[in-house]
Order: C-alpha cells, then sequence, then structure tokens
C-alpha cells in the first residue's frame, strides 16, 4: 500500500512522522485521546500548574503609550531641568520624531499622597487613588519597540510581528473556562480598534476556540442575541444537530482540517450563550448606586463608556470567562499632554476605582489579576510638536509604568524604579517577556509548560523563555 494514501490532505510529512509517533498504536490512541477532549468540551477547566489564587485576569489596555512620568512615576528632577536643551539618544528605541531642538520639560500636573505608604501619583487619580494600597507599582519594564503596532503586538502576544496568540488567548488555553456558556476570552475594545487591528486579541496558532470574542463598544454589546421572534430554542437545537451531522461526515473526510471543529464549536457557542449573556450584559440588573459608583450614564461620554465596559468586565468574570481585556485608547500624546491626558485621565479614574473597589468587596480580588499597561512609556523633552502648554512627549521603550494587583500579587508596593527625569528604568529592570511569565505565573500557569507544537517547534508566550519577575509576587 502507498504510503501516500495513508496521510490526510493537508497534512506535511513532518506532521504526519510527529502526530504518528512510534506507530499505528500510538495513532489509535490519539484518536481516542482527541474524542475524549472533545466529549469534556475543548474549553473545560484545566488544572493550574502550580497553586496560585488568581482563577481570572482583568487587563486594562492603555492603548497609544501612557506617560509614567505624568501618571505613576512623577519626576521631580524635571521642574529644575525645565526649558533645558535635551539631548535626544538615537538608538533603535528612539521614536524617529527626533528633529530640532528639545527642551526637558516638568509634567503639568501635580501629585497627591495616597495610601497608608503615601504613595505619589497623579492628582487627577482621585478615586482611584483610594486603592492604592491594594496596588503594586511596577516602574522597572522596558519595551522593545518604539512603533504603535508592533509594540502592542509585543505586549499582547510576546510577539512584535504579530500572527501569535493573545496572552488571552493562552490563558484561555491553559485553563480553559469556568462557563463553557460564555466565551473564555473576551475584550471590550474602545470606540476605535487599536493599531494593529483583531491581531491584538487572536489565536494565533492555537485552535480557533481561544480567539478573542469582542464585545461591541456602542449600542448592545453583542447584536442578535435574542433568537427571532417565532424559533424556539428547540428548532435552533434540532438545525445545530443536523448541521453538526454533516459537519462532523466532512471532517472524517478532512481530519487536518481544524478549522472545521473550531467552526462547529462556534456554532455551539453562540447557541449556548443564549442562555447566559443576555443577563450578564444587561447593566440594568445592577443597583443605580454601582451604576452610579461607576459612572454609568455620566454626562461625560468617555467616562460613560469606560465605565460601562468596566463594571461589564465585573459581571462577565464573576459569571465564569476567564480573561477580559479592556482597551482605553487615547494615550498618544505628542502635543497638549496636559489637556490629552488629562482628559483620559478623568475618563478612567473613576471606573477603575470603582472596579477594584468592587472587586475587592466582593471578595473577588482575592482570586482575580487586574493588569493595567501600556505599549510603551514616553519621553522627559517635550517631543518635537509644540512649545508652551501645546507640548508632549515622545514614544519611549526603556521607561514604562504598570501595576498589577489582586491574588498573589504584592499589596501597596512600589517595584522598580527609572532613573531621575524618566528617561530609562535602573532598578528591577526586565524586559516584557519576563512580564509575561510573571503574569502567567501568577494564574498559576508555568511558561515552560504551556506549549503548543507549530512550526516545527513548541511556541510558547515569552517565545524564547523568561524570568520570573520575584519581586511582583507577593
Amino acid at each position: 500500500m502507498s504510503t501516500k494514501k495513508l496521510i490526510p490532505a493537508g497534512l506535511s510529512r513532518r506532521d504526519f512522522l510527529f502526530h504518528s509517533g512510534i506507530g499505528l498504536g500510538s495513532i489509535a490512541l490519539s484518536a481516542m485521546i482527541a474524542k475524549e477532549k472533545a466529549r469534556a468540551g475543548v474549553l473545560s477547566p484545566k488544572p493550574q500548574h502550580h497553586p496560585a489564587k488568581a482563577k481570572r485576569c482583568i487587563f486594562l489596555l492603555m492603548e497609544g503609550g501612557p506617560s509614567h512620568i505624568d501618571t505613576f512615576d512623577p519626576k521631580p528632577m524635571l521642574a529644575k531641568l525645565h526649558m533645558k536643551e535635551f539631548a535626544k539618544e538615537r538608538t533603535k528605541f528612539a521614536a524617529a520624531m527626533n528633529t530640532g531642538k528639545r527642551y526637558y520639560v516638568q509634567s503639568p500636573f501635580d501629585v497627591q499622597r495616597f495610601g497608608q505608604l503615601g504613595i505619589e501619583i497623579n492628582k487627577g487619580f482621585q478615586h482611584f487613588g483610594q486603592s492604592v494600597d491594594d496596588i503594586c507599582f511596577y516602574r522597572g519594564l522596558q519595551a522593545q519597540s518604539v512603533n504603535h503596532p508592533t509594540a502592542l503586538y509585543h505586549l499582547n502576544t510576546g510577539n512584535r510581528f504579530g500572527g501569535d496568540p493573545a496572552a488571552g488567548a493562552w490563558v484561555s488555553y491553559g485553563l480553559g473556562t469556568e462557563n463553557e456558556n460564555l466565551p473564555s476570552f473576551v475584550v471590550l475594545p474602545d470606540k476605535a480598534i487599536p493599531q494593529g487591528g483583531t491581531a491584538n486579541w487572536s489565536n494565533g496558532f492555537l485552535p480557533a476556540h481561544y480567539q478573542g470574542v469582542a464585545l461591541r463598544s456602542e449600542g448592545a454589546p453583542i447584536l442578535d442575541m435574542n433568537p427571532p421572534e417565532g424559533i424556539l430554542a428547540e428548532q435552533q437545537r434540532k438545525n445545530l444537530d443536523l448541521l453538526a451531522k454533516l459537519n462532523e461526515k466532512h471532517s472524517e473526510r478532512h481530519p487536518s482540517h481544524d478549522e472545521l471543529s473550531a467552526r462547529i464549536e462556534s456554532y455551539e457557542l453562540a447557541f449556548r450563550m443564549q442562555a447566559d449573556m443576555p443577563d450578564v450584559v444587561d447593566l440594568s440588573n445592577e443597583s443605580e448606586a454601582t451604576r452610579e459608583m461607576y459612572g454609568v450614564g455620566n454626562s461625560n461620554p468617555e467616562i460613560d463608556s469606560v465605565a460601562k465596559r468596566c463594571l461589564l468586565a465585573r459581571r462577565l468574570i464573576e459569571s465564569g470567562v476567564r480573561f477580559v481585556q479592556i482597551v482605553m485608547s487615547g494615550w498618544d500624546s505628542h502635543d497638549y499632554i496636559e489637556q490629552a491626558h488629562g482628559k483620559r485621565i478623568e475618563a478612567v479614574d473613576r471606573p477603575i476605582g470603582a472596579l477594584m473597589k468592587d472587586l475587592k468587596r466582593s471578595g473577588l480580588l482575592e482570586e482575580t489579576l487586574v493588569v493595567w499597561a501600556g505599549e510603551f512609556g514616553r519621553s522627559p523633552d517635550n517631543g518635537v510638536r509644540g512649545t508652551g502648554k501645546a507640548w508632549g512627549r515622545d514614544h519611549n521603550a526603556k521607561a514604562m509604568s504598570c501595576w498589577i494587583a489582586g491574588a498573589d500579587a504584592p499589596r501597596g508596593r512600589i517595584v522598580g524604579a527609572t532613573d531621575e527625569v524618566g528617561g530609562s528604568a535602573v532598578e528591577v529592570v526586565h524586559p516584557l517577556k519576563n512580564f509575561h511569565v510573571t503574569l502567567l505565573h501568577l494564574l498559576g500557569l508555568d511558561d515552560a509548560r504551556l506549549t503548543y507544537f507549530a512550526a516545527g517547534r513548541d511556541k510558547q508566550l515569552s517565545q524564547t523563555g523568561g524570568e520570573l519577575i520575584r519581586e511582583l509576587v507577593g
């Protein structure tokens, strides 16, 4: 018999040999395991690699590169250097906007001490500031790109060139979901999709089941959630059963087409979501006091938008969604930073402060990891677009701030530091891949064990392996 007849269409010789193992016996065993997995559900809960309190994650993505100097890492030295000439270092980590004379500029924002330790942050964070005793601010992180799309890809997927699974997809792959009637990985984007597009929450080379499901930022989060009038659930079930039989027959003839099984599962998930999702996304189920605390219905539409997504994130994770990412854009302040960052801080302060308060009072913070990060920081100089109150700041990959909270994360602590002007991280300095390793660790996952065979090798979120940032583990 010709070997070619045994190799399914679309399966390379390398893949055939890899999946064959030591012989036909292993092929049969693999088939049995696959059937068991199918029966158990692709996204069924899976055990952690090691004990960890965090069972889920809310990732607050500040798209555009928020200025660490003007948010959570104030630099009083800049007041002394204000308007003195700044010599920009020309490296691959320097943004392209490097023409003309540049000057050190002080922050236009006042700072205030919050919490028992008196942690200094931008005074505009009046609501969020009430939660600093539950926050670990990390000031030693460094990116490896100053271009928005590549930096966002790197932060979200570990790969600056895109195409790899997002962190949320990896967490879903590693832990499954706590509610199979809802997606495991949900994204709540801003009105505009972030630079780099939907690849920021892609499943990459992982099966399609792990892709982030994006909900609408305006109007109903999901359209056509309820079946059309006159269509009963029993009718839908019969239609899906018939479709599944036809698809399964096709799948038997083309076993290497993973996309088909994923499509079948997506139909099933959409059907199951009709049972749980309408109640989850209906914010009217919350008390008026809770909606007001978040800022839902605020006269400022930007506060209202962030508030709805923060409240929805809490409802999603308490309903069993494993990973929720909220995208908050508008942080790319090359000019008029006082006005631009001021508006952004006003938009996120109350909703994020309410989210932290709500998670803590409900007990969810004990099992939920909360992350706040942008794709890079910003420079201590005025950029090139304006002077006086028109100035902003350039991209800066060598210094950026983020914070984590909940579960096993340290509480009320500052880890790492940047130099006296905020130009570069100088203490507890780590690249993004180590941050990814640490986030997985806090969720009970080992980056070295959380791998998937693709393109001829085992792949992981960190790409080539990384170190645990031990100072970020309480």
